[in-house]
């Protein structure tokens, strides 16, 4: 029986939605920051803003863009930032942060 009860709880969160609490550190947040202060600049906040809400359910392709999109981002942030950015981008959370960071440089 003990068995039975210790695979349940190894397998409790396999399929879950949601992720355990994470906490983003200050250079995460600070990243995220410089990239909305960027968008918001450059008026082009409503277009990301779609785009990511678009892309909510789908964060690892958001990711993904952001490696295809890395030459070009070069030429805008520094490289270094470009990969932190794609690595943040891949949590569930990552997009939902980057969104909030928009919209409080907005209004």
């Amino acid at each position: 029986m003990g068995f039975w009860i210790k695979l349940r709880q190894e397998c409790a969160h396999a399929f879950a939605v949601t992720p355990p609490a994470s906490d983003f550190s200050p250079e995460d947040i600070a990243l995220l920051e410089k990239i909305a202060r960027l968008i918001v600049n450059r008026g082009m906040a409503a277009p990301a803003l779609l785009f990511l809400e678009s892309l909510g359910p789908l964060s690892f392709l958001g990711s993904q863009v952001v490696y295809g999109l890395k030459p070009f981002l070069d030429v805008v942030i520094d490289p270094a930032d470009a990969e932190r950015l794609a690595i943040l981008l891949e949590r569930r959370d990552g997009i939902d942060q980057l969104t909030l960071c928009i919209q409080q440089r907005v209004g």
